[in-house]
């Protein structure tokens, strides 16, 4: 996940003359590496089972029970195991989380261990009835995913008044005290949204945005074709560089945040050369300590079965199941190769990507399209957005300006 309000304010405000951890005086030239937390952030699907089916669902989820779930009693365990692989966020989500039966019980279980809870859902479900549960739980964030205003929401949610129910659930988690964020899925169909969704987000006083680039995942990757075209990615971006400069400035501390393209920090950086040239180099210094894409570094999935992948987005590929084998043993096992080229600093990438100046940023950026597009995990990211030039290979392709909106 890329904090971008967090770096903004980096710029507007930065810490006073005080060197990151890991860089002295005496070492000017140095870089830091990226940090290396004690145990992965996990998303973790509780449940397939959804009341909706959106059209870019990276989990193929349906209005049914599917077999083989964890049980209560298994998810319990797993909490257990995960405190002690060191893991301290979890992301519940689904399919729907809400149509969990037990999904209170397994957030009381977390809480009382310690672990920082998000809440991942959909919206529809949260009535006057449920927020109260989903208040009780003790929450640290709720997350609802918004796809655009109204007619463009239904949509892709492939329901008729699935906004206003979601807008409906965000505004009573809200009013509860939850911190509560929405979710946009980039693509060409929802990014004429953005704008509004951004004064939406503003006239209901929500704490987060989180602009996520599309995935080629589960029924996503079906969808591929509707994927942004890579200037409307630019302008998106830049949309939300001067929303989170704004917001900077005046003091706020609401967080936009992006997701699935690390492209997104070299972008920064190259927008700060122009408009805070002063702070670029304080800024890229962050950017490298940030260290770019986490997956199966920083970030780990377990989905409904007990399996265990690099992110939610590789579903398909599984690195072992909870059930038989302890998380950080799965975590640590390097003689998957996937695994271990994502673990692995810098990654074994190929064109593009290996040539990069921006490299130690994006960290070779999101991998899954690179396989889903060519069949090797390693290839370039076809998500990239950056023009050749941009990254360093002057003379292979046309320049494009940073969008200043």
């Amino acid at each position: 996940m890329f904090r971008l309000s967090q770096f903004m304010r980096v710029l507007v405000a930065p810490p006073s003359a005080q060197p990151m951890k890991g860089l002295t005086s005496a070492q000017p030239a140095k870089r830091p590496g990226p940090s290396s937390p004690s145990g992965p952030v996990v998303i973790w699907n509780l449940v397939r089972r959804c009341n909706l089916s959106c059209m870019h669902c990276y989990s193929f989820s349906a209005d049914h029970d599917f077999p083989g779930e964890l049980s209560t009693a298994e998810a319990f365990r797993v909490l257990d195991d995960l405190k002690a692989a060191g893991v301290s966020v979890l992301i519940l989500s689904g399919g729907e989380p809400l149509m969990r039966p037990d999904l209170f019980d397994i957030t009381r279980r977390a809480k009382s261990l310690g672990f920082y809870v998000g809440l991942s859902s959909n919206g529809t479900l949260i009535d006057r009835t449920r927020v109260d549960a989903i208040a009780a739980a003790g929450y640290d964030y709720v997350g609802v995913s918004l796809d655009g205003l109204a007619s463009t929401h239904d949509r892709f949610r492939r329901r008729a008044g699935a906004f206003d129910e979601a807008l409906r659930g965000i505004r009573l988690c809200r009013d509860a005290g939850l911190r509560v964020g929405l979710r946009l899925t980039l693509t060409e169909q929802t990014a004429a949204d953005l704008p509004a969704l951004l004064a939406l987000m503003e006239e209901e006083r929500i704490d987060k945005f989180y602009l996520s680039h599309l995935n080629y995942a589960g029924r996503g990757n079906a969808y591929r074709r509707m994927d942004a075209m890579k200037e409307t990615t630019r302008v998106a971006m830049g949309r939300l560089f001067e929303t989170a400069l704004a917001d900077a400035q005046a003091g706020r501390s609401r967080e936009i945040v992006t997701g699935n393209n690390d492209a997104d920090g070299a972008f920064l950086l190259m927008w700060a050369a122009e408009r805070l040239p002063e702070r670029r180099a304080e800024l890229e210094r962050r950017l490298v300590r940030w260290g770019g894409n986490a997956s199966g570094v920083g970030i780990a999935n377990i989905d409904t079965q007990g399996d265990v992948h690099p992110d939610t987005m590789w579903g398909h590929h599984t690195l072992g199941n909870v059930r038989t084998r302890r998380f950080a043993d799965i975590w640590s096992d390097q003689s998957d190769p996937i695994l271990a080229g994502l673990k692995q600093r810098p990654r074994p990438v190929t064109g593009r990507c290996a040539s990069c100046r921006f490299l130690a940023i994006c960290n070779g950026n999101t991998r899954v399209r690179a396989e889903k597009l060519t069949g090797n995990p390693w290839a370039e990211d076809p998500g990239c957005y950056l023009t050749a030039t941009e990254i360093g290979r002057p003379g292979t392709g046309t320049e494009a300006s940073v969008p200043n909106l």
